[in-house]
This record gives structure tokens, C-alpha cells and sequence, in this order.
């Protein structure tokens, strides 16, 4: 090996090691993340556009189409200039739906796996004359520079090299959507390279050849005018259509779409880069027309650059090493970032499209192997290409043969956002009658030679004329074909979320899977346990839902991001295949209607690019959704298949249910009561419901539900529920009714004491007179007891007489000392005397030392009630116990009974008055009510318990009442019933 071919082989290699170092550099954290993440360096990445042939194929075209050259860098500044209405449409549609290459974009818009397969060859095709003038430009200056013919073989180390750092730093994710900051970073870095040798090379030329400036001009006024004017021109009909080429390609390569869609930051990162772009490339294009004329100068006639460079490496190596550095560094990041891309589309819409995945152990591995032999497998077909056609042809020819091919994916790239009538037969008939235009004009001559077709365009250039014969092709045949075939619903749902202006109308369909669980199970029959778990997990965390979801518009949603996430895994095309297989929706015959949720959030995130009339009725639609948001009364829509698609905030506050939590969820997986209301609500036949008692909060709430139907000619259907609360309402009412009522009690008890005060009057005068008559002890003591009796019932009287005037008391209650056991076998002893308790057992077994304060005969009659109460409650030879005891400063007197006990329903309202459980005739149901009245009077308390505690049936009441002290009289509340262990 010869002194100079050692030299060029240790430079190649030691910039590539200075790559590797870099990306090295970046993967340990040695570069901060900031620099790495900054929009410059995506700008630089993009840069990636200016491969060898910027380098060493522009002045070439300089040299055969003068100022033409410059078509290459401007049709992709257009490109990207043109950015908000061309580039950030594609860019949303990929970031949404994890579309990581045109294959996907295509694939995903025409629903058919022949689209991506299709775009897959074409772009394999089309890169492959691409890839060789990367490879025939290294190997052409280590030829030149050299002066052997060993620049092929050094060339296929140099690949293998570049496979080596593609495979290391671009393949060490299965995922294609993760961004690569490292391989970004190293490819921005090659950019800043090959852009400071182009303008070494420019200075040098300026400086070096033609002593700056002013000489230059000189020489461009005299000897140079003749050598410049024998530079041919390109005629404006060829510089418009080279300026489409270069525009397609700009953002259509695969490496290009790649790094444009798939790797960007964010739309601000794009849309910067829509100016910095053609910045950089300006850049590029100024030193071209220096070198080109110093090479004239040079060598007294138009030569390349390669023999230029070497001329210079012959009076100055550092110089030709310069030259081949920049060299390197184009072919090497254009050869990176294309193995990367076409990698992917080979494995997503060939491999995987011929070999479906299986419930593999290691998906994930299994896929990134895949992708690391095809990262390799696609340089080396490049250094192939090369050695077996490369070397006949010039770079003009190689690299028109790889733009007009990739060019026919424009038609369809421009239905695919502008025209949502056109369909995959469309599509695919267009591309395949252009691509057949191109193979056999441009492609195939490049291996044999093929007699020339008919042209129509006689003494135009081939590349010309091919152009426009297959772009007309397709187009014509796009159009044609796609108006008279019909597009099927799939197609026409995609083409709503790929274009322009639409905005996405997602269908509520009832899915198969009913919980997160589902999905992770029925995935992995697909994936495998590992992987269908991993991406049920990423799904969640990417929407922030847990595994306990199972409302239908959420699991929709996860639908929708799972097949979203398995596109940019393995590709549209299989990753639909996977979820509609074993994810499908429930064949229900029930009306389609579309995911209004789901349509105002993508309106909201829509919202900023709306202009025109189109922002008025949006505003519109916000205004009208903000005020039955914010109605003060409670409101809820459901569909028709009762799903749930509004929850104000009035409601929220009334149910403590928040509307982002049940949004989406069907009407029967609602918190109680509220599928029971609401479906009474909507079941029924009236438009309102008055006053449904609901417990809400550990208290009841009364509402009123007032229901309207939805359906009408413009209407997606459903029905509405307006809910009013009424309590407050409800209460009032009660009030009223419980005024009205003692009202009644106060005339009746007026005439009560009026009509029943005289006749006592008389007994208890007899009574005593009786006392005076007899000496028989017996009609003594039954003359007592007629007027204790008396007494009882003038109390009574006196009682029902201040109840009704709200329970005012109009004497003083005693304070003298009453003990509960004594009182109780009063009671028991004058229940004993109606001989009405006979079937049922009594025991007292209250302690005697037990006192409180109060008055006897009152305390008397609460426990004859409660007595009462307890007996008619029993069944025959039942049980009723009397017991009390001492709780702090409190005693606690208790009637527990084995009876049927008290109903809920009864037990809220039983100290009411007039309420009762007994049959009509039999109970006034005053008894406890006064009761309640008499207790209250003596500042204690009455606490219900059914069944009480450890028991299954019966009922106790336990009355708290203060306990006697001699030495103080004090005024403290009764513990609450729930305070007590008694």
C-alpha cells in the first residue's frame, strides 16, 4: 500500500473515530442535554440534505448548467419555506398517529399494506443511485488523490465503519418514534464540518487561486469571460422542473422525511427551521461558483472538483485533505440516516408485511436485530450499486435517476392532504404507471442498455422528458382511477385525519374489551405477555389512565394509542391488522353516532390554527358549552346508547363526582343513586320527576329531574337530564305541613282541656269525697289512685296544650332528685292497671342508685309511652327489658324489646308528630313526639337503635338525661348516643 493511499485510509478512519467519539461523547452525558435538544442542532441535522453531491456534484452542475447548480439547494429551501401549510400538516398527522416514514404515512392514510409496500420498493429504488454517488465520490478522490484504483475497496471499509455507528447509535431502540439525540447531535456535527469545508475551499479559491476579490473580477472581465461563456445554461423549462424535483425530495427521501418528522422537537422547532434551513444552505452555495471557476482557471478548462482537489493536494496535501474530509463527511451522514430510514420501511412494510409477528418471549429484541441486518444490509447494497454501475456513470445522471423516482410519490403525498376523494386504487394504479415510466427511462439504462422510448419532446434532455411523461402518468391515472372507483369508509375516515382542514370524527363504538385487563390479555395472543403488557402500560401513562379504567370513551382512547404506539413499532399497515384482530369492536345493532368528547378535545387542541368564520362559530361553540357548564343547576347528556357525553359543574358539586372522572362512561357504571335516578328519570313517561329522595353526602337530598330528548335532523341524538335539588325546598314544606298540624293539635287541645277539664275537675272532687265517706281501706287506696289518675290526665292536657305553642314550658320543671329504678316500676305498675300487657314479659332492672333531675310524673308518662311502644311491637309471650346506668356526668334509662323493629323509612321521621306504624284507628302517633318534647324539656336526649347492637332483631330506646348532683346544678348537653360504650 502506497504512502499516500496509508494517509488517506488513517484520515478517513481517524474523522471516523473523531464521529464515534463525538457520539460517545454525547451518549455518557459528557455534552449537556441543552445543547443536544437545541433547535440548532436539528436545524444542522437537516442539513443531512447536503450530501456529497453538494459537495462534489454541485460544482459538476455548475460546470454543465452554469448557475442551474443552484435548483439543488433552492428547490428545498421552498420546501421548507413553505413549512406552516406543507410541513406542519404532515407533522401532525405523523406525531399523532406514530407514522415514522412516508411507507406509514401512505400506508396509513390509503388503508392498504400495498401503499407502504409500494412507496417501500420505489424508495429502495430510488435511494440506491443516491447511495452509489456517495459511495463514487469517496472512492473518485481516493483515486485522484491517490493515483491507484484501490478507492472501491477503501470506500467498502469506510461502509462498513458507517454501518458500524448506524448500528450502535440509530439501532439500539426497537421503537422508531425514539428520538435519536445522539445520532442527531453526530450528524449536526458533520453538517458544521462539511459546511466549513466548503467554505475553506471557497476562501482558498478566493484567496489562493485568484488573490482575492479584486482579482477575481479582473479575471472574470478577461480571460475567464471566454471559459465562462462556454458553460452551458439550462433552459427555463428545465430549471422549473429540477426545481420540483429538488422540492419532492427536500422533505420526501427517506432519510429527509426522517429527520423533518420523526425526530423533530416540536412544530416551533419546524417552523424555525424553515428559515434557518435555507440559511444553511445559502451557506453551501456560495463557495460553488468560486471553485467552479477557480478549477477553469486552474486547469484552462472546466474540470470537477475531485481532479481540482487533487491538482491542489499536489501543491498543498493539507488542502486535498480538506477536500476529502467534507467529502467523507456528506456521504457518511447522508449513508447513516438513510440505512436508518429505509431500515425501518423495508422491516414495516415488507418483512413484517411477508412474516407477521408472532407471540414471541423477545419481540422487542427479535424486531431489533431485524432492523440492525437491514441498517447494514442497506450501505452495503449502496457500495454494490456502486460496483456495478456506479463507475460508468456521472453524478448528474445517478442522482436525476434517484429524484425523478422519488419525485412520483408527490401526486400522491398532495391527494393525500389536499384531495380527501382519492383512493388507494388511485394511488396505487398512479404509481405504479409512473414508476414504470421511470424505471424504464432513467433506471434500467443505468445496468443495460434499452432502446429509447418514444419521446414526444424531441432534442430535449432523457431525464426531461421522462419526468414529465411519469409525473403525467400518475397524476392523470391518480385522478382518473380514484373518480370512478369507490372509497371505502376506512379511506374516508383517514383522509379526514390527514386533512388540512378537517378535523378528525372519531365514531363511539362499543369495544369487545371491557376492562384494562382485556386488552392486555387479548394483545398478547399478538405479542407475547412482555411485550402486550409494556404496551398496554405505555398507552396508560402516555393518556394518564390507570388499569382500574373502564369507562368506553377511555378504553376507545387506549385503542386508539396502543395501535397509534404498535405503528411506529412495526408499521401501520400490521399494527392495524394486530388491534382490529384482537382488539375489534362489538357488532351491536345500535345507531353509530360520532365521539362528540373526543371531537371537542381535538377542536381545543385545533383551536389556535382556526381562522375566519371558522374561529367565530368555534367561539360560538366554547361560549354555548361554557354556559351549560357553568349552569347553576345540575346537568348531564347521555347518547343514545347511554353513554355519557356532559357533567356540568353544578352537578359535579351536587354529586361530588367530577365530570372528567365519568365523561365517557356508561350510565350504569355510575356511583349510586345515580343509575337508579337517572334511569327512572329517563324511563319514565313524564318530562319530570318531583322530589326524589336521595342520600347524598350522610344526609338526603330531594331532587327534581326534568328530562328532554335530543333526536332531530342535525342532531347526533341522546337525551338531556336537567337535576334540580329541592331540599331546602322540601323542608320548607315540611315546616308548613308540621305548622299546620299543631295548629290542628292547638284547636283540638283547646277543646280538649275545655271539654274534659270540667268532668276531671268533678272526678277528683269525688275522689276526695270518697276519702271522708269509708273507712275501707281498699276504696281509700282506689280513691288514691282516681286521683293520682286525675292529675295524670291534667298534666297531660297541660302538655299537649304547650306542645303545640312550640314546646314553650309555662312552669318551671322541679329540680328535685328522681331515681330511674323507682320510676319504672311506677310505670310498669300503671301499665299493669289497662291489663293489656299480659302476653308480654316485663323486666326492670334498673339500679337504685341511679338519680337525675327532673319531674316524676312527666319522665313517667315518656316511659308509659315507650313501654307501650315496646309491648304492641312484641309478638305474644315476647320481651321487655327496663335498664339504666351512669356515663360520665349522664345516665342512660333504656327500653329494649324483641320485637319485628322499625323500618329505615319509618325510623328518620318516628319523633314527628302523627307518625306511626300503627293501623288506622289504633295510634295517633303523638306519643313519641311528646315524648321527645318531655325529654328535651329535661335537656337529654333519645337515641334509636334497630336491632341494637348484637342482636338481630328488636329495638331499644335509650333516653340520657342529667344526673342529680345536690351540690351543683349544672347545665351540660347529653353525649351523643354514638359517644357511649353502654
Amino acid at each position: 500500500m502506497s504512502a499516500e493511499l496509508t494517509g488517506i485510509v488513517l484520515l478517513g478512519l481517524g474523522y471516523l473515530a473523531l464521529l464515534f467519539g463525538c457520539g460517545l461523547a454525547i451518549e455518557r452525558g459528557w455534552v449537556s442535554p441543552r445543547l443536544t435538544r437545541h433547535p440548532a442542532v436539528y436545524t444542522l441535522s437537516l442539513g443531512v440534505y447536503a450530501s456529497a453531491w453538494a459537495i462534489y456534484g454541485s460544482v459538476e452542475f455548475a460546470a454543465n448548467a452554469g448557475f442551474g447548480y443552484l435548483a439543488y439547494y433552492l428547490g428545498a429551501a421552498g420546501a421548507f419555506l413553505l413549512a406552516p401549510v406543507l410541513l406542519v400538516p404532515i407533522q401532525r398527522i405523523t406525531r399523532t398517529y406514530q407514522l415514522a416514514s412516508l411507507a406509514d404515512l401512505f400506508a396509513f392514510r390509503f388503508r392498504t399494506r400495498w401503499a407502504g409496500t409500494i412507496v417501500t420498493l420505489v424508495s429502495v429504488l430510488a435511494v440506491l443511485p443516491l447511495l452509489g454517488i456517495q459511495v463514487k465520490t469517496l472512492s473518485e478522490a481516493i483515486n485522484a488523490m491517490t493515483g491507484t484504483t484501490a478507492g472501491s475497496s477503501v470506500a467498502l471499509l469506510f461502509c462498513l465503519v458507517i454501518a458500524a455507528f448506524a448500528v450502535l447509535f440509530g439501532a439500539r431502540y426497537s421503537h422508531l418514534r425514539a428520538r435519536h439525540n445522539t445520532l442527531l447531535a453526530a450528524i449536526a456535527f458533520e453538517s458544521l464540518v462539511k459546511l466549513g469545508v466548503m467554505l475553506a475551499l471557497g476562501a482558498i479559491a478566493l484567496w489562493g487561486v485568484f488573490d482575492g476579490p479584486q482579482h477575481l473580477q479582473q479575471w472574470l472581465g478577461g480571460e475567464g469571460r471566454a471559459l465562462t461563456a462556454q458553460t452551458p445554461t439550462l433552459d427555463p423549462a428545465h430549471w422549473r422542473t429540477l426545481l420540483l424535483l429538488f422540492f419532492a425530495a427536500a422533505f420526501m427521501m427517506p432519510h429527509l422525511f426522517h429527520i423533518t418528522f420523526a425526530e423533530s422537537l416540536s412544530r416551533h422547532t419546524l417552523l424555525q427551521a424553515s428559515w434557518t434551513l435555507p440559511l444553511f444552505l445559502l451557506l453551501m452555495a456560495l463557495p460553488v461558483p468560486l471553485i467552479w471557476w477557480a478549477a477553469q482557471k486552474t486547469a484552462g478548462a472546466p474540470i470537477s472538483v475531485t481532479a481540482y482537489a487533487a491538482y491542489l493536494m499536489s501543491e498543498h496535501a493539507a488542502v486535498g485533505a480538506l477536500a476529502f474530509v467534507g467529502g467523507l463527511a456528506a456521504a457518511s451522514g447522508t449513508m447513516i440516516m438513510i440505512a436508518l430510514a429505509l431500515s425501518g420501511m423495508v422491516l414495516n412494510h415488507i418483512v413484517l408485511v411477508a412474516h407477521p409477528p408472532e407471540a414471541r418471549a423477545d419481540l422487542y429484541g427479535w424486531l431489533r436485530w431485524l432492523r440492525r441486518g437491514l441498517i447494514v444490509a442497506v450501505v452495503i447494497g449502496g457500495w454494490l450499486f456502486h460496483a456495478a454501475v456506479g463507475s460508468r456513470h456521472d453524478l448528474m445522471a445517478l442522482g436525476l435517476a434517484a429524484f425523478v423516482g422519488m419525485a412520483q410519490c408527490l401526486p400522491g403525498m398532495l391527494a393525500l392532504l389536499y384531495w380527501p376523494g382519492a383512493n388507494r386504487n388511485g394511488l396505487v394504479a398512479g404509481l405504479l404507471a409512473g414508476v414504470a415510466v421511470w424505471l424504464w427511462g432513467l433506471w434500467l439504462p443505468l445496468f443495460v442498455s434499452l432502446p429509447e422510448m418514444w419521446l414526444p419532446l424531441p432534442g430535449e434532455p432523457l431525464w426531461y422528458q421522462v419526468t414529465l411523461l411519469s409525473l403525467s402518468a400518475n397524476i392523470l391515472t391518480l385522478i382518473v382511477v380514484s373518480l370512478f372507483t369507490r372509497t371505502s369508509e376506512g379511506e374516508r375516515s383517514a383522509a379526514e385525519a390527514c386533512s388540512v382542514d378537517a378535523v378528525i370524527r372519531s365514531k363511539r363504538l362499543p369495544l369487545e374489551a371491557a376492562t384494562v385487563a382485556d386488552f392486555s390479555a387479548q394483545l398478547a395472543e399478538a405479542l407475547g405477555d412482555e411485550a402486550a403488557g409494556r404496551e398496554v402500560n405505555r398507552a396508560l401513562q402516555a393518556l394518564n389512565l390507570n388499569r382500574e379504567e373502564h369507562r368506553p370513551y377511555a378504553l376507545r382512547r387506549l385503542r386508539d394509542r396502543i395501535q397509534a404506539n404498535l405503528s411506529g413499532l412495526m408499521g401501520p399497515s400490521v399494527a392495524r391488522d394486530i388491534v382490529d384482530r384482537y382488539l375489534p369492536y362489538r357488532n351491536d345493532d345500535v345507531p353509530v353516532t360520532d365521539d362528540i368528547h373526543f371531537v371537542e378535545s381535538r377542536l381545543e387542541a385545533y383551536r389556535s390554527r382556526l381562522t375566519g368564520l371558522a374561529r367565530e362559530l368555534d367561539g360560538l361553540r366554547r361560549h354555548h358549552r361554557q354556559t351549560l357548564a357553568n349552569l347553576p343547576v345540575g346537568l348531564c347528556v347521555f347518547g343514545n346508547d347511554d353513554e355519557l357525553v356532559m357533567w356540568n359543574r353544578a352537578l359535579a358539586e351536587l354529586s361530588g363526582i367530577s365530570g372528567e372522572s365519568v365523561v365517557g362512561a356508561h350510565r350504569d357504571s355510575l356511583p349510586e343513586p345515580w343509575p337508579t335516578l337517572l334511569q327512572s328519570a329517563l324511563s319514565s313517561v313524564s318530562v319530570t320527576l318531583y322530589k326524589q329522595a336521595a342520600h347524598l353526602h350522610n344526609r338526603d337530598h330531594f331532587l327534581t329531574l326534568h328530562t328532554a330528548d335530543l333526536s332531530g335532523d342535525d342532531s347526533r341524538g341522546g337525551r338531556v337530564v336537567m337535576i334540580e335539588d329541592h331540599t331546602e325546598m322540601k323542608w320548607l314544606e315540611d315546616e308548613l305541613v308540621h305548622a299546620a298540624r299543631l295548629a290542628s293539635i292547638g284547636q283540638l287541645a283547646a277543646g280538649v282541656a275545655h271539654e274534659i277539664g270540667n268532668p276531671i275537675t268533678g272526678i277528683s272532687s269525688l275522689a276526695q269525697n270518697l276519702r271522708y265517706d269509708t273507712d275501707d281501706p281498699v276504696l281509700l287506696e282506689t280513691a288514691d289512685q282516681i286521683q293520682t289518675l286525675t292529675e295524670r290526665v291534667t298534666r297531660i292536657v297541660s302538655s299537649l296544650v304547650e306542645f303545640t305553642h312550640g314546646g314553650r314550658n309555662a312552669v318551671a320543671l322541679p329540680r328535685s332528685p328522681i331515681g330511674l329504678g323507682r320510676i319504672s316500676e311506677e310505670a310498669l305498675h300503671l301499665l299493669h292497671l289497662a291489663r293489656t300487657s299480659e302476653a308480654v314479659t316485663f323486666h326492670n332492672i334498673c339500679p337504685s342508685d341511679v338519680v337525675v333531675r327532673g319531674d316524676a310524673q312527666r319522665l313517667i308518662q315518656v316511659m308509659l309511652n315507650l313501654l307501650g311502644n315496646a309491648r304492641d311491637a312484641c309478638a305474644p309471650h315476647g320481651t321487655v327489658t327496663i335498664s339504666a346506668g351512669i356515663h360520665g356526668k349522664d345516665a342512660w334509662w333504656r327500653v329494649t324489646d324483641d320485637g319485628q323493629g322499625i323500618a329505615p323509612e319509618v325510623r328518620d321521621r318516628l319523633f314527628e308528630p302523627f307518625a306511626t306504624t300503627k293501623p288506622a284507628g289504633e295510634g295517633t302517633g303523638l306519643g313519641l313526639s311528646l315524648a321527645y318534647q318531655i325529654v328535651s324539656e329535661h335537656q337529654g336526649s333519645i337515641a334509636v337503635a334497630s336491632p341494637p347492637p348484637g342482636h338481630s332483631r328488636g329495638t331499644a330506646m335509650t333516653l340520657w338525661l342529667p344526673l342529680y348532683h345536690p351540690d351543683k346544678q349544672q347545665d351540660d348537653p347529653p353525649p351523643h348516643a354514638e359517644d357511649s360504650d353502654c
